[in-house]
């Protein structure tokens, strides 16, 4: 990105403060487009005739450093690449690491069908978010392109994921691309002795397609050849190698291509990067050894610059670390994880049901919120607006305060008298100090519950409900 600052975006906007964009300024236009939370497409003015050089040096200014490369097609096609920090603090990352999950051509067709739908189906509620899963690597194990071509049909039939297209046989790339050539799929890959057929594919079908060496030189030679040849939607596979000095090797290779990329503005090598963690199996004969040290693999590759990976094991030891992670490093850490304010029914709440007061901070909220349902209690949850901060911080920092209970069930029109018998509210432990404002400001009774929502069932037995003033 060369342009890093709202100021200095601003300077190619219409500068009109026209509000078409919905926001109400063009400086506040300029921050979206730093943060890409609005595209230059938002700004009708722009599109006009009158800016369009201003647009088209803009969007050359707010092109990122790596390049984005788009697989699949529709609401279902994934974005890979697009960064432009070699650190998150520094901006953030972008574009989630998209993991596809193998299957190959000689598995029985029950078996494969059962495999993509286990991938398809994988979802894992998180801090307010699903984690899933997002692609399907077909691998040709067979050699037969015929096969290999039936193979990802009934894929394609069974998924609407985007799909990687596995072999270096020229021939066998081409008879999976014949079966889906609508449905933009990453081809693997291009290598030394491949690349004139494999580039003919690509040019072809218009599809993006890996580039492997672990070469470095001849890697970048394989790049310069394909950007010559007009393709630029590429992903760069350096080799992903499981043990010792070449698992060592491989870890260079990604921050070496990655910096050159971004510190050293080598457009020539400034792609997504592929790593293959599902190499493990190659080495490890134990299943869950092998799974270990994939997990291992892709937790290191994801926070070190792999864009893209193919892994093996849909077991649940091996996914979860990996979903997790993931959703760790490509979290933003300029902006708190926060759910929308507010008083929200858990269960069925009657008259006689618990007020419990917590803060809009997501983790904070939803640890609240399935400790109370997993233990089948019926109450409301106030979320105060604390900018996405826990309890103690909020209190310490005087976001979670007595005024800012109260106009949180002011804005939620939520009537004590009208919707409880108890005329009380419970606050987290860790907030006990506010008490006696809280009841000065709202005219309730404050009870003071456990500083762990895990606590709350045993409270409730002993301090629920309220005894009468």
């Amino acid at each position: 990105m060369k342009v890093n600052s709202p100021l200095q975006v601003y300077k190619y906007l219409p500068q009109t403060n026209c509000g078409e964009c919905g926001e109400t300024t063009c400086m506040a236009f300029a921050s979206r487009l730093i943060d890409r939370s609005m595209k230059l497409e938002d700004c009708p003015p722009l599109l006009t005739d009158e800016f369009k050089e201003k647009y088209m040096e803009l969007e050359s200014l707010l092109a990122p450093e790596i390049r984005e490369v788009i697989i699949g097609t529709g609401e279902h096609a994934k974005a890979i690449g697009g960064d432009d920090v070699l650190y998150r603090h520094q901006l953030t990352f972008f574009n989630p690491t998209k993991f596809a999950y193998d299957v190959g051509d000689t598995m029985p067709e029950a078996e494969l069908v059962e495999r993509v739908n286990k991938i398809q189906n994988f979802r894992k509620f998180y801090v307010g978010n699903f984690l899933n899963l997002d692609m399907v690597a077909v691998r040709c194990v067979s050699g037969d392109a015929s096969k290999f071509a039936v193979a990802v049909k009934k894929v394609s039939e069974t998924t609407e994921l985007p799909l990687i297209l596995c072999s270096f046989d020229p021939a066998v790339l081409k008879a999976g691309l014949e079966a889906v050539k609508d449905k933009n799929p990453l081809i693997y890959a291009a290598t030394g002795d491949n690349w004139g057929d494999v580039a003919e594919l690509a040019l072809e079908y218009k599809v993006p397609v890996v580039l492997f060496s672990p070469d470095l030189d001849k890697l970048r030679s394989l790049a310069v050849t394909f950007i010559e040849m007009g393709i630029k939607d590429l992903v760069l596979d350096p080799g992903t190698y499981p043990q010792g000095n070449q698992l060592k090797g491989t870890f260079d290779r990604f921050i070496q291509i990655r910096r050159a990329g971004i510190k050293e503005g080598q457009k020539e090598i400034a792609f997504p990067l592929m790593a293959v963690p599902m190499n493990t199996y190659l080495v490890y004969d134990e299943p869950v050894t092998a799974s270990y040290w994939e997990t291992v693999l892709a937790s290191v590759f994801t926070v070190r610059y792999g864009d893209i990976m193919i892994l093996h094991s849909l077991e649940p030891y091996a996914l979860l670390p990996e979903v997790h992670i993931r959703d760790t490093i490509y979290t933003d850490p300029r902006t708190p994880v926060k759910v929308e304010p507010g008083v929200f029914e858990v269960g069925a709440p009657a008259k006689d049901s618990p007020v419990i007061v917590t803060t809009n901070f997501a983790l904070t909220y939803y640890t609240v919120e399935s400790d109370l349902s997993s233990n089948k209690i019926d109450c409301y949850i106030a979320a105060v607006d604390t900018d996405g901060i826990g309890v103690e911080a909020a209190v310490a920092g005087g976001q979670l305060t007595a005024a800012r209970i109260k106009e949180t069930f002011d804005k939620a029109g939520f009537d004590f008298a009208e919707k409880t018998s108890h005329g009380a509210l419970i606050l987290p432990g860790l907030s006990a100090r506010l008490q006696g404002d809280v009841e000065d400001v709202t005219g309730l009774k404050v009870l003071i519950g456990p500083p762990d929502s895990g606590r709350i069932p045993g409270w409730m037995e002993k301090s629920w409900p309220p005894k009468a003033k």
